[in-house]
């Protein structure tokens, strides 16, 4: 079939849509695309009216009306919670007289984690489906798509689409055959592994850290972390993304998937770190402390999601948007992509030659900063 013999469907929800049809076309891999995802989101107030992300998930199904593929797509009018910034590129369309709000978004909210953004089992539709974005952006007047954080294996397809690729860096830990948190140790630099030993020493004085998944995390973990994360959600954002009933839906529909790893001192929860387990990562999300305690946030989000993913068989540890300090905590610079769709020719134009001279910057820093790894460079340092 042509692309041009699909019909592409939108839709006002992604709960409203078939739960066992939708995670037919994830693969599985990644918790952030399922169906209990992303209809928590909504279920929970934390898109939808208000929010300025309207969910309008586009859908191809088969010829038995099941989905055969799908895009999680929002109608955006800001440009909070997509950790691709693109401020400057709104400011300019306005000074020059155009609206580029609302824009078309194809990502999970509020979530800076590498995943999926074209769902389907058939190889054939994922330009089908990029083409009734480009036609949902051109016959509504929006500015743009974005497909944002997109796995390193679909990127071609957007590339093939046409769409302006967008380059950034975040950093990773990998796994690189480690048994224990020892092994991993073993491969650093003898400064910097004394350092970090150092760290989680000074860290775990006095509290102790308890992973929790599914029925074990109850409704007073909760009520804990929802304190953390509203303290760093209003220091970073001026307020929280989430809901508190967003914390609930998640631990009810898809608590296996979740770790919750919180400190406790005196036998009360002091800071927690929330984390999502994939089929080959663990994608660390929110963190939140009511106390202030040296190296406790290197702990809980960095040291425990290493000691977490060589328990789980994990290959690495996703911990987020930016954050250079990681780097000195054995997290590697990676690069991140995104496609961005640009309907005006005159802004697509001026946003190509600037995201030419963006690469080139971002190419230099990851080999910068690759070399500050804090790696053993040879076999020579031991001690």
């Amino acid at each position: 079939m042509s692309e041009s013999e699909f019909t592409a469907r939108v839709h006002a929800s992604v709960g409203g849509l078939p739960a066992e049809e939708w995670d037919a076309l994830t693969g599985g891999s990644n918790p952030f695309v399922r169906h209990a995802f992303l209809s928590a989101m909504e279920d929970s107030g934390s898109v939808g009216d208000g929010t300025g992300w309207t969910p309008v998930p586009i859908t191809i199904a088969d010829a038995a009306g099941r989905l055969a593929g799908a895009l999680p797509a929002y109608l955006k009018q800001h440009s909070q919670g997509e950790y691709v910034f693109d401020y400057a590129w709104a400011d300019a369309w306005h000074r020059a007289g155009g609206a580029y709000y609302p824009k078309l978004q194809i990502a999970v909210p509020f979530t800076p984690a590498t995943g999926p953004r074209v769902l389907s089992t058939e190889p054939a539709l994922g330009l089908p489906l990029l083409r009734a974005a480009e036609a949902l952006c051109e016959q509504n007047g929006l500015s743009s798509a974005h497909a944002t954080f997109i796995e390193p294996a679909q990127v071609p397809l957007f590339e093939r689409a046409g769409w302006l690729l967008r380059e950034d860096i975040q950093f990773h830990w990998e796994n690189r055959g480690y048994a224990t948190f020892e092994d991993f140790l073993a491969a650093l630099s003898s400064a910097k592994r004394k350092n970090l030993r150092k760290e989680r020493a000074k860290a775990q004085e006095g509290v102790t850290i308890r992973h929790l998944r599914g029925a074990e995390i109850r409704r007073e973990h909760w009520e804990a972390f929802w304190f953390f994360y509203q303290d760093t959600g209003a220091r970073k954002w001026g307020r929280p993304y989430l809901t508190r009933e967003a914390f609930d839906l998640l631990g009810a529909r898809m608590g296996d998937a979740i770790l919750l790893i919180l400190a406790f001192q005196d036998g009360e929860p002091v800071a927690g770190a929330l984390n999502f387990i994939g089929e080959e990562a663990l994608y660390g999300r929110y963190w939140g402390a009511s106390v202030d305690k040296p190296f406790l946030h290197f702990e809980l989000c960095y040291y425990q999601a290493i000691d977490a993913a060589l328990a789980l068989g994990l290959s690495r540890v996703e911990a987020g948007a930016q954050g250079g300090h990681k780097l000195a905590r054995g997290y590697a610079p990676v690069r991140t992509v995104s496609a961005h769709f640009i309907v005006h020719e005159g802004l697509r134009a001026a946003i190509a030659e600037f995201l030419e001279e963006e690469r080139a910057g971002v190419a230099r820093d990851q080999v910068g900063l690759g070399a500050r790894t804090p790696f053993r460079k040879s076999d020579e340092d031991l001690a």
